[in-house]
């Protein structure tokens, strides 16, 4: 079995189709999700649809780009809605400044409340970093360096240097369909060495379809894709990619209880 460990089933591009896309998913060996929270107000939507399927989780939190929308948005907030059984993250959370749709400020205020609140709920953040490659490293220490918290980069996209970073501070990575692109030189590199007991796969469906789709609307069921390339850079077979990626998932996120099929 894989597990797309992020996705975005509340999405629009998805429609009134999430149960098909759920079955497309089983039917690929995709035999879990994790859907994830980019705003607040649109939290209810991601826990409901977490709700009504056994194998799918959600997490909760504000995308960076979303910061200067939900700027209220504080630790507590975030820690009161975590207790509820089907959020098992912290996120997506982070910095973007290629669009900076936020200001880089409120970015960061943000990122360290999402922080803090990963830290007192044990539940794992899912961070969210693009072309802020120095902050998100000098972040990361300095906030390790005041209390451990689990996490992962999700689709990671950075440099080797901060995959290197983030290996050493504990954290995870997680391999989208960019990795199956072939000038994304820097990111089959990662998942070329990054230790197989700390990968993850994912889709961040609707987004970033895999080859053979790319350019398509995404959907979980091409977790497979991502992952077959994923293997063939570890040098292991598709079945102990799939095993070892998701014994790492439900080590990180561990407060999901996975239902037999």
């Amino acid at each position: 079995m894989l597990v797309d460990s992020h996705c975005h089933l509340d999405f629009p591009d998805f429609g009134g189709d999430v149960d098909g896309i759920i079955a497309r998913a089983r039917s690929a060996g995709v035999g879990a999700m994790l859907t994830i929270g980019t705003k607040i107000a649109q939290f209810p939507k991601v826990r409901a649809i977490a709700e009504g399927h056994d194998n799918v989780w959600c997490s909760v939190g504000v995308h960076p780009h979303e910061a200067a929308v939900e700027p209220d948005v504080d630790t507590a907030r975030l820690i009161d809605l975590a207790q509820h059984p089907k959020v098992v993250g912290i996120g997506e959370t982070g910095l973007d400044y290629f669009y900076e749709h936020s200001p880089r400020v409120e970015q960061g205020v943000s990122f360290r409340a999402h922080i803090a609140a990963a830290r007192e709920t044990g539940l794992p953040l899912i961070v969210h970093t693009r072309d802020a490659d120095d902050n998100m490293g000098a972040i990361l220490a300095d906030e390790m360096g005041q209390g451990a918290f689990p996490g992962l980069i999700h689709c990671f996209s950075s440099s080797i240097e901060l995959a290197r970073q983030a290996l050493d501070l504990g954290l995870y990575l997680s391999f989208s369909g960019i990795v199956t692109f072939k000038n994304a030189h820097n990111v089959r590199e990662a998942a070329r060495f990054a230790p197989l007991d700390r990968i993850l796969v994912e889709t961040d469906a609707p987004y970033l379809a895999p080859v053979p789709h790319r350019g398509k609307r995404n959907e979980p069921a091409y977790t497979a894709h991502t992952a077959a390339v994923v293997a063939e850079l570890q040098g292991v077979t598709a079945a102990a990619l799939a095993e070892r990626t998701t014994e790492n998932f439900f080590r990180l996120f561990s407060k999901c209880r996975p239902v037999p099929a």
